[in-house]
């Protein structure tokens, strides 16, 4: 390809619900959009999406928890497109069991997708950006790092222990990477998308009366904040973690 964007953001678990929000959202501006997930179908609908409304994206299958994997990924999205300016640090998986039912394994790959995932992706793209002397990296953490599982939250103590983690690693790499790439957080409260539609069915009154804003938030809700930090210009945060929760939790 020899018109290379001036632009590039990899958006991880692009396949649906925040992650698909967040990459149309960075399309819409005019960034090439490298759109990384394990499920090929959904991550194909995303794709079609964007390209259908004129942007420009690629579609990387694979595990972020594979290191060597993600490694492969991105020297094939700096092949194609010399450049990645924005990294959304957004796959996770859900994690049920408490600590009386858990395994070890269950564990392992919880700690393995929703934390080493942010690390393997920052430490692939972190040097090129040191490099080109610019980048903005969003993780994608949430409310459960700050209190704990509630009783509607569909995952338990280990994903909560996995998401502190991202705000632990947020918070370091933003000293380290200073002052050429910023690095922020943000901690979605409770998101309706496909997947948490089917379990709030008889909870959602419930979890909204605990909402000052009164309602539920959208994956365009925290796309929004996304946007703005991965374009805001002058930009002055790092280090940070933005809360989008509609007042279920004040800080």
């Amino acid at each position: 390809m020899n018109n290379k964007p001036t632009k590039v953001a990899v958006v991880t678990g692009a396949a649906r619900g925040i992650g698909r929000a967040i990459a149309r959202s960075l399309a819409r501006d005019g960034f090439a959009l490298a759109l990384v997930d394990r499920l090929a179908q959904e991550l194909e609908t995303t794709a079609c999406m964007i390209t259908q409304a004129g942007g420009q994206c690629m579609s990387s299958l694979g595990d972020v928890s594979n290191f060597a994997g993600v490694q492969e990924q991105a020297a094939s999205i700096a092949e194609l497109w010399g450049r990645v300016d924005v990294l959304v640090n957004n796959a996770g998986i859900s994690q049920p069991k408490g600590i009386l039912e858990i395994t070890e394994a269950e564990w392992d790959l919880t700690i393995a997708v929703d934390l080493k995932g942010c690390f393997n992706w920052c430490k692939a793209v972190a040097p090129g950006m040191l490099k080109q002397g610019s980048g903005r990296i969003v993780n994608i953490s949430s409310i459960s790092a700050h209190n704990g599982a509630s009783k509607h939250s569909v995952s338990k103590f280990a994903y909560c222990a996995a998401k502190a983690g991202v705000l632990g690693l947020t918070r370091g790499l933003a000293k380290e990477l200073a002052p050429l790439v910023t690095v922020n957080a943000i901690c979605p409260g409770s998101i309706e998308t496909d997947l948490t539609k089917a379990k709030w069915v008889s909870l959602k009154e419930g979890i909204m009366q605990g909402i000052p804003l009164g309602r539920l938030g959208t994956p365009e809700d925290i796309a929004a904040v996304v946007h703005f930090l991965a374009t805001a210009s002058p930009m002055f945060i790092t280090g940070e973690v933005i809360d989008v929760n509609g007042g279920a939790y004040i800080n």
